[in-house]
């Protein structure tokens, strides 16, 4: 920690992140400097900005608070999770850590091949806990937008709603993406995914974050798109799931638990320079 600036610009299958360490002090981020580190022309440019501090249950090996470009800050960030999982494990000299995070406690695990599974709790399809602002069935839920129809909602520490389409290159998530993000049936906003089944065991997913917009990656919109297939009896349990900047792979597993797998890279480290900061 150097002076309380110092950070570690990190990326999962191309989702980037400015990391910052905050266990032994230093500027308190808020969404203002949220915003400004991660501005790609003035700052240092990410698509979320992710701050490592204290366990405040003591249980765990650190916490983890996730803010996006926007400002916002959310509860869950899985190719974020393995990149402050890949930190620790350096760090305390071992392969499986606890992370606390405001969507629950994380468990990460060193794979083989240096990647690393994450185990991103119980999804979650319930429409109170999607959150959407009316009771309906979560695997069917009429939403349309364009040529996307009729999504699956699934909760994964935020909300995703997964659309499945014949091509995802067809669809100009660009413009559809902000709209649905903000649609009536969405207090909190959601995700928005679109998904393209290759096979029983693969999809192809694009992805919209909530407060970021169009990523390389979405850990969580991974695990809901997976979700969101075997509940419609379009895969199984297991499956590759391509984004644009690689393959993660995706295990809903019988106890409701999801578990992510993928690499987490390093990209360089600096100091934030002090006209970012607040006085």
């Amino acid at each position: 920690m150097i002076n309380g600036r110092h950070f570690i610009k990190m990326h999962g299958l191309g989702n980037d992140f400015v990391v910052l360490d905050r266990r032994a002090g230093g500027t308190k981020l808020d969404s203002g400097l949220a915003r400004a580190v991660a501005d790609r022309h003035v700052g240092v440019g990410c698509d979320q900005v992710i701050v490592i501090e204290p366990s405040e249950t003591g249980v765990a090996d650190a916490a983890m608070r996730i803010f996006n470009a926007d400002g916002s800050e959310v509860g869950a960030c899985g190719n974020a999770t393995r990149c402050v999982a890949a930190l620790l494990f350096r760090e305390h000299g071992t392969d499986h850590v606890t992370i606390e995070t405001a969507a629950g406690l994380l468990d990460a695990a060193a794979a083989q091949g240096g990647l690393i599974t994450v185990d991103m709790g119980p999804a979650r399809t319930e429409w109170q806990d999607i959150p959407v602002a009316e009771k309906l069935d979560t695997l069917h839920m009429g939403i349309a937008e364009g040529p996307l129809r009729d999504p699956v909602g699934v909760n994964m520490g935020n909300p995703h709603a997964v659309f499945f389409v014949d091509d995802v290159a067809k669809i100009p998530l660009d413009k559809i993406g902000p709209k649905l993000e903000r649609h009536r049936l969405f207090p909190e906003r959601a995700n928005i995914g679109v998904a393209q089944v290759i096979s029983p065991t693969r999809l192809r997913l694009r992805v919209w974050e909530r407060g970021t917009g169009i990523t390389l990656a979405c850990g969580t919109g991974a695990c809901a798109a997976a979700v969101a297939a075997h509940r419609r009896h379009l895969t199984g349990r297991k499956v590759e799931v391509q984004v644009d900047g690689g393959t993660l792979l995706i295990e809903w597993a019988e106890d409701g638990h999801v578990l992510m797998t993928g690499p987490a890279a390093t990209s360089f480290t600096g100091d934030l320079d002090p006209a970012l900061m607040p006085e």
